[in-house]
């Protein structure tokens, strides 16, 4: 087995560090095959800045994440049902397709349509409600919103 090794994904002021551990690489920059290799690895290898950027951003949506459920709770997307069957999962899921096409609708018209600055708040956080609002629709999907 070969040895792991670790990459620092996220740092804080405090100096708490998020880390992950993956198997020391076995092929080549720029191979695209060998005898067992992971996507993960191979992008890692690569296209390190842009993985190590992916997973900083991802642990910065998670923390966005929490803090606006602190703020809001989970009835805002389970629209105030338990979700515990498919109708309410259903009506659930509507609601988060409004809001993605609210932040689809504000690009669209800041970006396309005007190609002008945002006067309330920046254009790359509809992006990130967007990444967020897809990964909900996920939990919620699976029977894990609010547990």
């Amino acid at each position: 087995m070969s040895k792991a090794e670790e990459h620092v994904i996220a740092e804080f002021k405090d100096g708490q560090k998020i880390v992950a551990v993956k198997p020391k690489s076995s092929y080549k920059k720029g191979t695209l095959y060998s005898k067992n290799p992971s996507a993960i690895e191979y992008i890692e290898e690569n296209y390190p800045e842009t993985a190590k950027e992916f997973q900083r951003l991802q642990f910065e949506q998670y923390d966005l994440f929490c803090k606006k459920q602190m703020d809001y709770g989970p009835s805002n997307i389970s629209m105030g049902t338990s979700l515990v069957d498919d109708d309410e999962k259903r009506l659930s899921l509507v609601g988060l397709i409004v809001r993605i096409n609210d932040k689809i609708q504000r690009l669209i018209n800041l970006v396309v349509k005007n190609n002008r600055k945002a006067q309330n708040e920046p254009s790359i956080d509809a992006f990130k409600d967007l990444a967020c609002y897809g990964i909900i629709a996920q939990i919620v999907q699976n029977g894990k919103w609010g547990k």
